[in-house]
């Protein structure tokens, strides 16, 4: 008598369970778009790039630059998810070249197109480099992820803080939700257990912040990647810029770091 009895109380358990795991699943997010925005301090990129080039007349131009100029850029993204799928774009009619440009040169800028399927761990990139483009077919970006404790609010969501490591010494913070089950990010930020809401790069002075997430259904698949520019990978792509900017001693290791991002 006392087994049939925690049998039942087993299985009233048990569907109790089921039932509240169901519940949860019932408010996970699978499908939407996300509105990104990335803003970059420019007066931080100005100045270490001065430091570099230690020019007087530079610095005189600096502080005629900072008296008509905002210090951050805003520029607009969206990132798409749906099955295990993102498709991150950038908004190209959203940037002022007034505000962006420093010394004849855009100091900030969107480049890529990311398509990720998380299901074969694969990449297309479109990437605009200086007026050409490249298609880069790989695995989906490596990262090194520590999650931490620590967590914030993001577009209404509750974010837990992760600390990573890109292109072996380029330092990231991340925010991710576990309310979007799936490990994707803007740009080619991804890797951990739900959709990364934030990032920051705090040496590169640039971040990207969810403003809005949009619960709505998305359909994509591979006739939604990216099929513009040159065939390439990543490594093929890094060592032909490598050997584009080798002689370039004081620019070309930053400039290298920026486009291969």
């Amino acid at each position: 008598m006392k087994l049939n009895k925690l049998m039942m109380l087993w299985l009233v358990f048990s569907l109790f369970h089921v039932k509240f795991t169901l519940a949860q699943d019932d408010n996970l997010i699978t499908e939407g778009i996300i509105e990104f925005e990335k803003s970059a301090n420019k007066f931080a990129l100005i100045e270490k790039s001065l430091i570099k080039y230690n020019s007087n007349t530079m610095k005189e131009e600096f502080i005629k630059y900072k008296a008509s100029h905002p210090q951050f850029l805003k520029l607009k993204s969206s990132l798409s998810f749906s099955s295990e799928k993102t498709l991150y774009m950038p908004s190209r009619n959203n940037e002022s070249d007034l505000e962006n440009r420093w010394n004849g040169k855009n100091i900030v800028s969107q480049i890529n197109t990311v398509y990720n399927d998380f299901s074969t761990h694969t990449t297309i990139t479109e990437k605009e480099i200086y007026g050409d483009f490249f298609l880069i077919k790989d695995s989906v970006r490596k990262i090194t992820w520590k999650i931490t404790d620590e967590t914030r609010e993001i577009a209404g969501y509750k974010c837990r803080r992760a600390n990573g490591i890109i292109m072996d010494s380029i330092y990231v913070v991340a925010f991710y939700t576990s309310k979007i089950p799936i490990e994707g990010g803007p740009e080619s930020f991804s890797g951990l257990p739900g959709m990364i809401l934030g990032v920051a790069l705090p040496h590169e002075n640039t971040t990207w912040f969810a403003t809005k997430v949009n619960i709505k259904p998305v359909i994509l698949n591979d006739k939604h990647a990216p099929k513009k520019g040159v065939l390439t990978n990543y490594r093929k792509l890094f060592m032909k810029l490598k050997a584009t900017f080798e002689n370039d001693f004081r620019a070309g290791q930053d400039i290298l770091k920026e486009l291969m991002l």
